[in-house]
């Protein structure tokens, strides 16, 4: 039963590298398409790149649930938790190196999601094949998914003009209006 939960977690991380780095450039595939903004990256902004893991991570999950529904517990909590925990983990790595370094590499960005996606499926695998949570838990968790779902697809049409919004290359908020 772990062993299938496990071959899952690896195919999703796979799975979530590799949709993730074409989500960088599907908004512009598109013509620079709004709608397709909702899921991939629409300027160089901290937060837009966090829809690069999250994204495929629900979409993953939602193709992973079919197959390991009866062998795993606490899916919704652990993919809720491995959400956020990527998400953390890209903004800690980033401000982090920015702090030090005063600038942004390429290389340890692409090594921050990396690193985030492994921290995700390592702690969903281990929440999964945990014992059942409360299923309060779960609840809180759906309702936590479609929260950050829906800051996600806000912000990326009406974003606040914090740094994390502010795309690095241009200083623009969200979807600029030369796009």
């Amino acid at each position: 039963m772990e062993n299938q939960i496990f071959k899952w977690h690896l195919i999703g991380f796979i799975f979530i590298n590799i949709v993730g780095s074409l989500f960088h450039f599907v908004f512009e595939w598109s013509g620079y398409w709004p709608p397709i903004g909702a899921i991939s990256a629409v300027n160089e902004s901290v937060w837009e790149h966090l829809k690069l893991v999250f994204w495929p991570l629900v979409f993953f999950s939602l193709i992973e649930y079919r197959f390991i529904k009866e062998e795993a517990n606490n899916i919704i909590f652990g993919k809720e938790l491995a959400a956020y925990l990527m998400l953390f983990t890209i903004v800690a790595i980033f401000y982090t190196y920015e702090f030090i370094t005063g600038s942004h590499l390429f290389l340890v960005d692409i090594a921050s999601f990396v690193i985030s996606i492994i921290v995700g499926q390592v702690v969903s695998y281990k929440i999964l094949t945990a014992s059942q949570v409360p299923k309060i838990i779960s609840v809180l968790s759906w309702i936590s998914i479609i929260f950050l779902g829906f800051c996600f697809v806000l912000f990326t049409y009406f974003p606040p003009h914090l740094p994390i919004f502010m795309d690095s290359t241009n200083g623009t908020y969200g979807i600029a209006v030369s796009t």
